[in-house]
């Protein structure tokens, strides 16, 4: 899995802990999201391009460095919202474009029903935002979105994945590295991410 990287970092494990905690409330829930998706992607960006600048200190003249590259944070709908603003801290100029997809539940295959993405591209690299990993539909689906957009540079920004997501990701855009909080045990016959967190979307807005 050499594009796999599963955060060892201490602050995400024990934030994770608190997020799969059955006892926490909605708010506590958004606020561990945007906390996470904010050191995921610290990591996830440690290969962007950057151009130099030149700029005046109060003391001397340095050439430092500014991001080269136009970043856009892909979330899926709903509970890849929840990452966006931790992430946006970050980069506060990166833009936003939703994807929005739902699973079926009889298929369980991805429905897109959402999308306003420009003719062309405006950004040259793009994180995919979804705090689950699961059957990895909707991840491959919106990636298949971005590619056919334009988009070379893609990155996929997860808290928590099972390996059969990460697999159908590997096997459908194996060019994508896949950021992750943790890699779990498995999929319920539901298509649940076990140990997992339960519903990220209903955790976040209260309407599990």
């Amino acid at each position: 899995m050499s594009n796999v990287y599963a955060s060892n970092h201490p602050l995400v494990a024990h934030k994770l802990s608190r997020l799969r905690d059955k006892i926490t409330e909605p708010k506590k829930f958004r606020e561990l999201v945007r906390e996470i998706a904010a050191l995921l992607a610290y990591e996830a960006t440690a290969d962007l391009a950057v151009a130099p600048r030149e700029f005046e200190t109060p003391l001397a003249r340095m050439t430092g460095s500014e991001l080269k590259e136009k970043i856009g944070l892909v979330p899926i709908l709903r509970a890849g919202l929840g990452m966006v603003e931790g992430i946006w801290e970050l980069m506060p100029v990166a833009e936003v474009w939703h994807i929005g997809l739902y699973r079926d539940e009889h298929t369980l295959r991805p429905v897109e029903y959402y999308n306003k993405l420009p003719t062309e591209p405006t950004v040259s690299v793009c994180l995919i935002l979804d705090p689950m990993l699961a059957t990895g539909g909707s991840a491959t689906a919106t990636a298949d979105v971005l590619k056919r957009w334009g988009v070379k540079k893609i990155k996929f920004v997860g808290l928590i994945a099972a390996p059969e997501g990460i697999k159908a990701m590997q096997d459908k855009h194996p060019d994508i590295d896949i950021h992750i909080g943790a890699i779990d045990s498995h999929l319920n016959e539901r298509a649940y991410i076990v140990p997992g967190l339960g519903d990220a979307g209903d955790r976040q807005f209260g309407t599990g």
